[in-house]
């Protein structure tokens, strides 16, 4: 009785998010300027997901598509699980996304806009389960990129000198 009731009080302690990040796309950020996102499950098999949890998976080349009221994953490389032999998945098959039907014609209406897409930002576990940050984006031209970089590194020695300021 007395082991039972220490493992339910460190249950309850445990303040740990339920969040484990497989893959995150750090291209996007820096091609993109992300304009709006959403959290959505993604259908896989055993394998992938088996491959996930060793940690495997490439977002670089990867995007989604609004085709017939779906949303679908294109491109997004997971490789092949060792241990499953033949019934291993193809690496870098369509991947259905799974969100509710008013995000889903959203998100289609914007997708016809000239110039925005779909990227995928990040892949992760949340309470066991696979999800994946999409994001809709507008490309950068290089003198955008540019500008942004400079923006980032006037901020950063701003901090900078306001810390050291602070201290002295």
């Amino acid at each position: 009785m007395a082991g039972l009731k220490s493992k339910q009080k460190a249950s309850k302690d445990d303040k740990k998010p339920a969040i484990k990040n497989i893959a995150r796309n750090k291209r996007a950020y820096h091609e993109f300027d992300i304009i709006d996102k959403w959290e959505a499950g993604i259908v896989l098999v055993g394998s992938e997901v088996k491959s996930l949890r060793n940690g495997k998976c490439s977002l670089d080349q990867a995007y989604a598509d609004v085709e017939k009221g779906e949303v679908w994953l294109l491109g997004c490389d997971i490789p092949e699980y060792v241990e499953a032999n033949r019934f291993n998945h193809k690496a870098k098959r369509p991947r259905k996304l799974l969100l509710h039907r008013d995000e889903i014609r959203k998100i289609g209406v914007k997708v016809q806009e000239k110039g925005l897409t779909l990227v995928p930002l990040q892949l992760y576990f949340s309470k066991g389960i696979a999800k994946m940050e999409i994001g809709l984006a507008r490309g950068r031209k290089l003198h955008d990129k540019r500008d942004v970089i400079k923006a980032k590194d006037s901020k950063r020695e701003l901090d900078r000198l306001s810390k050291r300021n602070f201290r002295d």
